[in-house]
């Protein structure tokens, strides 16, 4: 853990050259401040590696939490250097601005936690998610529940499912994932950033669903692998496309990404064939624009915007991850995305030469 808290007096000293626009990077370049917008469901290891990156590097970064469709709103308006997105764009997408690059940043999982008294282990099929999302299973005691969960006594409480109220790139995988695995899902809701749920109750952001379901009895909900373990939330084992009962751990989630890559890193690895794997798993991104001048933009600033994501695709970043209970980007997406770097310019002119 040494590597990732440095010490005050380190900050300090990066903070300082900043602000006296010192050149506190190895290149010689005046350290920039960036910022970015989007995506909570990375944001604690974003917490941690942006802080390790200006350390390191000597540029600061600023990243507001506002939800992967306020990200790419922000992106999409010039205001920010990047946007954080769990979703990647669509076709209709992209070809509604200026090309842009989906650079993978880490994986992680969407878990489906609950609260119900006494209740530590529970085992759902995707099918039953659902189910209970779509209002037709709303009872904790309903008979296919407890045929699934004989193991434990389950409450005859109604269930109360909680989700998100804002654009949510967490939301997008959480339905990707139920529209692959229910037909009924996807005839009736399909897959997006925002869903019309017909009950339960909405919560902004991943702290907000977590809190909810962390304060309210029989509830349950999609949120964020690490906001479930940082407070300490049970969520269910999975039942994957091998029929086995999975929960989320590095190895699992890893293990949903072993399939091919394409070239520009845009895919879903919901519902992975894979032995062993985590079935709402997830790829999250830093979306940019291949070309950096914009909104004007210095030179030094995209400079630093390509610093920042060669950091986090870097060994040392990607050794974070776990630490923080997310999984490192398999080889093949770090070497797509170091590639894809290699066609961002500023002018026209290639940054990375």
């Amino acid at each position: 853990m040494k590597k990732i808290f440095a010490s005050v007096m380190t900050w300090a000293v990066a903070v300082a050259l900043v602000a006296c626009g010192g050149n506190a990077n190895q290149e010689g370049r005046e350290a920039q401040e960036l910022s970015g917008a989007g995506a909570t469901f990375p944001l604690p290891f974003y917490n941690v590696v942006f802080e390790q990156f200006g350390q390191v590097n000597g540029d600061q970064v600023a990243y507001g939490g506002i939800g992967s469709g306020g990200g790419v709103r922000n992106l999409r308006d010039k205001i920010v250097d990047f946007a954080g997105s769990d979703a990647f764009l669509s076709e209709k997408e992209m070809t509604e601005m200026a090309p842009v690059l989906h650079i993978p940043t880490c994986m992680g999982a969407v878990v489906v936690a609950y609260n119900l008294d006494g209740v530590e282990r529970l085992n759902l099929t995707g099918e039953l998610v659902a189910d209970i999302f779509a209002g037709k299973v709303t009872m904790w005691n309903d008979a296919r529940l407890v045929a699934l969960n004989p193991q434990v006594k389950l409450p005859a409480e109604a269930i109360m499912p909680v989700y998100r109220s804002d654009g949510s790139g967490t939301t997008f995988v959480f339905t990707d994932y139920l529209t692959k695995v229910s037909p009924m899902w996807a005839a009736t809701y399909g897959t997006g950033k925002s869903v019309n749920f017909p009950s339960g109750q909405a919560a902004k952001g991943n702290p907000g669903v977590a809190g909810v379901i962390k304060q309210t009895k029989n509830t349950i909900g999609y949120v964020g692998s690490e906001y479930a373990f940082a407070q300490k939330i049970p969520y269910a084992a999975i039942e994957n496309t091998q029929g086995e009962f999975i929960l989320p751990t590095s190895a699992t989630i890893s293990a949903a990404a072993s399939g091919e890559i394409p070239a520009d890193t845009r895919c879903s690895i919901t519902n992975s064939a894979a032995s062993g794997a985590y079935p709402i798993s997830t790829f999250t991104w830093m979306i940019i624009y291949k070309e950096q001048n914009y909104s004007d933009r210095k030179k030094e600033q995209a400079m630093a915007t390509l610093d920042l994501l060669k950091y986090i695709l870097s060994d040392e970043a990607q050794a974070i991850t776990s630490e923080v209970h997310y999984a490192p980007l398999p080889a093949k997406a770090k070497e797509l995305s170091m590639e894809n770097l290699k066609s961002v310019t500023f002018d026209g002119v290639a940054i990375l030469q």
